[in-house]
C-alpha cells in the first residue's frame, strides 16, 4: 500500500512540474510576441532576455537562477511562402529575427525530475531513483508592429 502511494505523488509530482514548464513556456510566448521596442527600451533590455525572465518568473521556482536560465531557449523562425512545403527558416541568430510574421518558440530542454521517492518495481529489483527529462514548448506568429524591440542573443 505504501509503495502505491509512493508511485501516486511520484506522478502527481510529474504532472505538476510538466504543467508548470507548460504554463511557463506559454506565457513566454504570449509575452513575446507583444512586446515592443518602448517597452524592451524601458526596461533596459531586449526580446530575448525578456522573454527568458518571463518564462523564470513563471516556472513557479522550477527555474531559478543561471542553472534554470541555460535550460530556456527562444528561437526565432521566418515561415516559408504561402504555398511552399519548404520548412520554416531558422533566424535566430539574425538582426531581423524578431520581424512582425516570424515564429516566436519558447522551449525548455535539458530539465530533469528527481522523484520524490524511489520506484519500486518489484520487491527483488533495486528501487529506481533516476531523473526523468522534461521539456515544454510553445510557438506563435510574432504580431505586427512598427516598434520593433532589439532581439538580443538567442537562442
Amino acid at each position: 500500500m505504501l509503495v502505491m502511494v509512493f508511485y501516486l505523488l511520484d506522478v502527481s509530482w510529474a504532472i505538476f512540474v510538466k504543467s508548470s514548464l507548460e504554463y511557463a513556456v506559454r506565457s513566454g510566448v504570449r509575452y513575446g510576441i507583444t512586446i515592443t521596442g518602448t517597452q524592451a527600451t524601458a526596461a533596459g533590455s531586449n526580446l530575448t532576455a525578456m522573454v527568458k525572465a518571463k518564462v523564470q518568473s513563471n516556472s513557479m521556482g522550477l527555474l531559478t537562477g543561471a542553472t534554470g536560465l541555460t535550460k530556456i531557449f527562444v528561437h526565432y523562425f521566418q515561415p516559408p511562402s504561402p504555398g511552399s512545403n519548404a520548412a520554416a527558416t531558422d533566424v535566430s541568430t539574425q538582426s531581423y529575427g524578431n520581424t512582425p510574421g516570424n515564429i516566436l518558440q519558447v522551449s525548455i530542454q535539458n530539465f530533469t525530475l528527481v522523484p520524490l521517492a524511489p520506484r519500486i518495481f518489484s520487491w527483488n529489483q533495486k528501487p529506481d531513483d533516476s531523473a526523468t527529462p522534461i521539456g515544454a514548448m510553445a510557438a506563435d506568429l510574432i504580431e505586427p508592429s512598427t516598434d520593433l524591440p532589439p532581439i538580443g542573443t538567442a537562442p
